[in-house]
């Protein structure tokens, strides 16, 4: 069995990472903590890339030396990948010694094996800051699209990888003067040179390990379009000396040295355990290295870093699978780091979204082979219809019925053994289909095609809530206990299963869930390499048990984990995080709602239907102890149904044929599954210290009367009144609705002191005087 060293993208380390960062260092946990479920020896090595101009530019901005502003943002970037609950094996950092051992000692062995050069060239210098200027030390306008504000090393607009000297209009980014091109020297990587050992290993190493089709297509377009001499070398001070004579004032190019950085990491890793770093990168047959990126890292994965490793003559560990993205786009546009643009790792953090409903959007919506979209109205309609209305649906409707209606103890049933085919045969579909899904969604995994997995995820559990549906445990509990409790109990294993699929995804969710049945899923531990310990104890379940089933014994303490998302909760968010970064700090809080200034009466008449409707069916909410199910006529030919509160103020009988009022225009919700077509209207009154409850009646009505203000239209014949009645928003928000206050006063009820009426005649309480209606 290989092992897997596993790595993402060294995120930059001079600000806080977006959601589109986060991507990498997301994506590359999953594929850990898959690897650790499946009982792989797994090594995943992170840290933050700190050397270079950006980080030399942003600490002079902000006043501190390069060292204080990579130890600042260090702590920001672990803060939020320890929130995001990012496994890491080791999280560093490349500005230390070992990076400086490793990274040296690669270029001493390039020389000698005569892969470096030197060349004379032609460099921008500052007359007024007295230097010559690193590529990100030059702004200007790109000569291939003519954005304005492009850097000198790479176009943000349109991507492409750019020379200083190629910039129309330079600039100095740090006084604003027009630099001067003079002649210097820098050190080059002769990449022609090594292309003949390259391009062999390319060849295998992409078939072998399955390289996605746009690392390939880039790579090859790069050795199409012929490899250059690449310099290796900038004028600056914060990075790596240069151990040559005649380049004291020079460091290495960041692009060179952040690769090494994932060697360096490791053994920094392993000099704190006393381990042996070249155990995983020298020498090793049985190592699998792979890589999450994302797209415009693509080159320097798979042609610049492992041209250096080939260059260099030793046996390092090279790429095995590269697992890159497209981009992730905001709203209508980019996010930038650099503009501030978009949902950042602080933003999520402090959001009050659990991180795990972020994971869960961002591995349904990932890049993998085109650009997305994060959008906060998607995201919203993601959330409630797949994680909250499909997965957290079948766990939360399962575990409550049996926790209802059987005390928290799973029925012991195997359904297969029984002798009725309608028992057996719906047990026996459901174990297939985890069978047949268990080994498609590990085949994706193992060759991290993470989206693909995810979404199998969710279409397993759509088989089970169907199963549940079908088997309509709410009636057969006692018509047919047999039936109902195979179901059950299956439905509690295959929610097990489920939750071990989905754990490398949703650690924190998976593992609370898990809890309801007395569980623990092995999420891996964070080994010492000096004793490096990949066993998995027979306390924690991994890979290998989903499909089992035994061992199960009780539901507890179940509890809802995720409540959907209204459209208020996300205008509010797609408000905080609209503009960017410095325009949020002046007001962190979204601008609340505008209020209504029309007078009650107003408003009513102009937005709120409420009409009458007779109950024809009453029936307890087999997921909820206070919710009745009522069916009702309310004139317009089809069935409604409303759920209701009214379980612990009166029972089924007292609703059951009266002809009431109810709330018509409501916006639709779902509650424990069930839509709830708008709500039924009752006065609150006291008996003593107890709360009571009173429909609100129309008897003499038939359904579908419409309730209207006194004297609210003129002339109010039957056509009348259906026109006004119609003219009426067809939905409208619980905001609306109890904007306007309904009172019973002198058992009349009324609004803005006007009675409503049904047909003419008031609406009138029989047992409270005084009170509120809702």
């Amino acid at each position: 069995m290989k092992r897997k060293l596993i790595t993402s993208a060294l995120p930059y380390v001079n600000n806080i990472p977006h959601l589109g960062n986060l991507l990498q260092v997301l994506s590359a946990d999953v594929f850990a903590r898959f690897c650790r479920l499946k009982g792989y020896k797994t090594l995943y090595i992170c840290g933050t890339d700190e050397y270079g101009t950006a980080t030399e530019t942003k600490a002079l901005q902000e006043g501190k030396t390069p060292q204080q502003l990579c130890d600042y943002y260090h702590a920001i970037h672990s803060d939020i990948y320890n929130w995001f609950n990012i496994a890491f094996d080791y999280f560093g950092r490349t500005s230390t010694p070992q990076q400086t051992e490793i990274t040296q000692q690669i270029f001493l062995d390039l020389e000698k094996n005569g892969f470096i050069t030197e060349h004379e060239m032609q460099q921008l210098y500052c007359p007024q800051c007295r230097r010559f200027l690193a590529d990100r030390y030059v702004r200007g306008t790109c000569p291939h699209c003519s954005y304005e504000d492009a850097r000198g090393d790479q176009c943000e607009q349109c991507g492409k990888l750019l020379d200083p000297t190629e910039l129309k209009n330079p600039q100095c980014a740090t006084c604003g003067g027009t630099p001067e091109p003079q002649t210097t020297k820098h050190l080059y990587i002769n990449l022609p040179a090594i292309i003949s050992q390259y391009q062999p290993w390319m060849e295998e190493a992409s078939k072998n390990g399955e390289w996605s089709n746009n690392a390939l297509q880039m790579t090859k377009s790069w050795i199409r379009d012929g490899l250059q001499e690449r310099a290796i070398t900038r004028d600056l001070q914060w990075g790596i000396p240069v151990p040559k004579a005649g380049y004291e004032k020079k460091v290495f190019y960041v692009w060179f040295d952040a690769p090494i950085g994932y060697i360096s990491i490791t053994k920094s890793f392993t000099d704190i355990t006393g381990g042996d770093w070249k155990s995983w990168w020298l020498d090793q047959k049985d190592v699998e290295l792979f890589q999450f990126i994302g797209k415009d890292n693509i080159p320097f994965h798979t042609v610049i870093f492992p041209c250096s490793l080939i260059g260099s003559g030793q046996n390092w560990t090279k790429l095995f699978h590269m697992s890159s993205t497209e981009y992730l786009n905001y709203e209508s546009g980019k996010f930038s780091k650099s503009k501030g643009v978009g949902v950042f790792g602080s933003d999520a953090k402090e959001s009050g979204i659990p991180a795990d409903m972020w994971r869960f959007y961002l591995f349904y919506n990932r890049p993998e082979k085109n650009d997305t979209q994060f959008t906060w109205k998607d995201f919203q309609e993601r959330v409630n219809s797949e994680l909250i209305g499909n997965f957290c649906n079948l766990v939360n409707r399962t575990f409550s019925f049996i926790s209802r209606y059987y005390n928290g103890c799973i029925p012991e049933v195997d359904g297969t053994q029984s002798s009725r085919a309608d028992v057996a045969e719906p047990i026996k579909q459901l174990r297939k289909a985890v069978e047949s899904y268990k080994k498609s969604i590990t085949d994706l995994m193992d060759w991290a095609n993470l989206r693909d997995g995810f979404h199998q995820i969710f279409e397993l559990s759509s088989i089970a809530n169907k199963a549940f549906q079908d088997g309509e445990p709410w009636k057969n509990r006692d018509a047919d206990p047999e039936k109902t409790e195979a179901l059950l109990s299956e439905l509690c294993y295959f929610i097990k299963d489920l939750l071990i699929l989905i754990h490398p995804f949703m650690p924190e969710y998976a593992s609370q869930a898990a809890s309801f049945l007395g569980i623990k899923i092995w999420s891996g531990n964070v080994f010492n390499e000096q004793k490096p310990d990949y066993t998995i104890p027979k306390s924690a379940l991994s890979w290998s048990n989903i499909g089992e089933r035994k061992g199960l014994k009780t539901v507890q303490n179940v509890v809802i984990i995720y409540k959907t998302l209204d459209d208020k909760t996300i205008n509010a968010y797609r408000e905080r995080y609209a503009g960017n970064q410095q325009e949020r700090k002046k007001s962190k809080e979204p601008a609340a709602p505008a209020k209504e200034t029309l007078p009650a009466d107003a408003i009513f008449s102009q937005k709120i239907a409420l009409k009458t409707a007779k109950v024809i069916r009453v029936e307890r909410h087999p997921e909820a102890d206070k919710l009745y199910i009522e069916t009702l006529d309310d004139g317009s030919g089809e069935e409604r149904v409303i759920l209701s509160g009214l379980v612990p103020y009166m029972e089924a009988e007292e609703i059951l044929g009266k002809t009431i009022i109810i709330a018509d225009n409501l916006k639709p919700r779902k509650m424990r599954g069930i839509e709830s077509r708008g709500m039924l209207l009752a006065a609150d009154y006291f008996e003593g210290e107890t709360r009571k409850v009173e429909l609100l009646e129309a008897p003499w009505a038939a359904p579908g009367t419409p309730v209207l203000l006194e004297g609210e239209i003129e002339n109010a014949n039957a056509e009348a009144v259906a026109e006004h009645y119609q003219k009426r928003p067809h939905s409208i928000d619980a905001d609306v609705f109890f904007s306007v206050p309904i009172q019973v006063t002198d058992y009349s009820v009324t609004i803005a002191g006007k009675k409503l009426t049904v047909d003419g005649k008031p609406i009138t309480t029989a047992k409270t005087q005084n009170g509120t209606v809702g």
